[in-house]
């Protein structure tokens, strides 16, 4: 039992060579079949894999998202269920709860990079590739948003001749900014960070076809002292301009909504509690991939009990603060005892009286109540129960955006302007089918490109044999 313990407190288990690292992780993309979880059967006799499946899934969503932007270009957004005053919905929820869901990719890259913390190493890169690929989900609710995407050029200042510049004052203006940056240093910090690894799959690859790409892709890396000192140099200036847009971005999405004179949003808590609801969101999205994947391709010695634990305890810290978020706008409301303030809170708490209620409700179970239990160890090294409890946080943040944006336009300062908000049938589609564009574009990922940093690996494994000896050296000297 205690060997067990001690095993599950390393954050690299196995024996491994440098070259069993290479085979172990560079062999799913080069050769995805001999390192893949068994075959699961599938009708009619035949053989898959959960690769298969789940790519052949997210490709069908994908196609029912090409459909709804199709019925929403010939036909406009009125096909959606945005009305007078709610003329923020879906669009707008989704956008806010793919941009948090890429938080946790650059909080790990950037940040724990920074912070030297060795048990980001094995859980960077997929992480960041899901950061890059919430962006892409994020950017196409704004612009679908404006009705006129093919105009979206317009958003940018770009000289013209009519002298137009954008409205730096509207929030859509900010958020044009915000991601295009976002998605902008977070895509150079992921490709610079595969470098090593591209030169590595070129030099392993036996296609002519992989060659070639991958030793394009590794743009001339020789893995020479000039090229890991710039290569160093690079992710530190990219991971220290990252860092501050991990508190930035998020930041700038809130002031859409606590810079306005709307019942519910003008708060000063919102940027923290934003970033931290978008933290919370991005870990419990890692955990959802990371479990499967180490299962489907045998990678249990690189990603470890400990780097569970470590990221179960992230995202209760996360949730506390989000929990802490929830109990300021029940104290916002008391203390300023303004009526519209106390009626939307009402609107919030009453079951019985109040359409919305639900969502309130449901949210707090699923965001405060559930994960109370990752402070239990045992629970926190529960497959099981991680993943659960980061599917029921996942459903819980996007809830928690639902409750923030209808359920406050829907009660403003005047009682003529009272509405009521339903999505319709293409919001669901165009959202679901967001979810399969990303589950699709991460197991393209998986499939072509290493989803474990290799040489960070082979550098881990290093730093431990090496503490290990020193430990080693200094218990004989205690001995003498």
């Amino acid at each position: 039992m205690a060997q067990k313990d001690q095993l599950d407190e390393r954050l690299l288990t196995g024996e491994h060579t440098e070259l069993s690292i290479d085979e172990s992780i560079g062999g799913v993309v080069l050769d995805q079949q001999r390192h893949m979880y068994p075959p699961m059967k599938a009708p009619f006799g035949l053989k898959t894999s959960p690769w298969m499946v789940t790519a052949l899934m997210g490709f069908t969503f994908v196609n029912i998202m090409l459909l709804a932007i199709t019925v929403l270009l010939f036909n406009g957004i009125g096909v959606w269920g945005n009305n007078q005053p709610v003329g923020w919905g879906f669009d707008i929820i989704n956008f806010v709860w793919w941009i948090g869901i890429g938080h946790a990719g650059t909080l790990i890259s950037a940040i724990l990079l920074l912070l030297r913390q060795q048990w980001r190493n094995s859980i960077n890169r997929f992480a960041e590739a899901m950061t890059i690929f919430a962006v892409m989900c994020a950017g196409l609710f704004p612009l679908l948003h404006t009705g006129r995407p093919w105009v979206a050029y317009w958003l940018f200042p770009y000289p013209n001749v009519m002298a137009l510049w954008p409205q730096f004052r509207s929030p859509l203006i900010w958020d044009v900014f915000a991601v295009s940056t976002y998605f902008t240093v977070s895509f150079l910090f992921w490709y610079v960070g595969l470098i090593p690894d591209f030169a590595t799959l070129r030099d392993r690859a036996k296609k002519r076809a992989a060659q070639i790409t991958f030793g394009i892709l590794s743009m001339g890396w020789r893995g020479s002292a000039k090229h890991w000192h710039r290569y160093m140099h690079a992710s530190i200036i990219l991971a220290g301009i990252s860092t501050p847009l991990v508190l930035s971005v998020h930041s700038i999405v809130s002031f859409d909504f606590a810079m306005s004179i709307v019942p519910g949003w003008n708060v000063t808590i919102f940027p923290p509690y934003f970033v931290a609801g978008a933290v919370y969101a991005g870990f419990a999205m890692v955990i959802l991939f990371a479990i499967p994947l180490r299962k489907w391709y045998k990678l249990e010695d690189f990603i470890t009990m400990k780097h569970f634990d470590w990221m179960a305890k992230v995202m209760l810290a996360t949730g506390l603060i989000v929990a802490y978020g929830y109990a300021m706008e029940w104290f916002y409301a008391w203390y300023s005892g303004a009526p519209v303030e106390l009626s939307l809170i009402y609107n919030k708490m009453h079951l019985f009286d109040a359409p919305y209620s639900w969502a309130y409700w449901l949210l707090i179970v699923c965001n405060v109540a559930i994960p109370q239990g990752l402070w239990i160890p045992k629970l926190r090294r529960n497959f099981k129960y991680l993943f659960f409890v980061s599917l029921v946080i996942s459903l819980g943040m996007w809830l928690e955006r639902f409750v923030i944006i209808p359920m406050s336009l829907t009660r403003d300062y005047l009682p003529s302007s009272f509405g009521y908000y339903s999505p319709t049938i293409w919001d669901f589609c165009l959202f679901f089918g967001t979810i399969g564009f990303f589950v699709f574009l991460m197991m393209l990922f998986v499939r072509f490109l290493p989803m474990i940093n290799i040489f960070e690996i082979k550098e881990l494994k290093h730093h431990l044999e090496h503490d290990k000896a020193h430990a080693a050296h200094h218990g004989e000297e205690a001995k003498v």
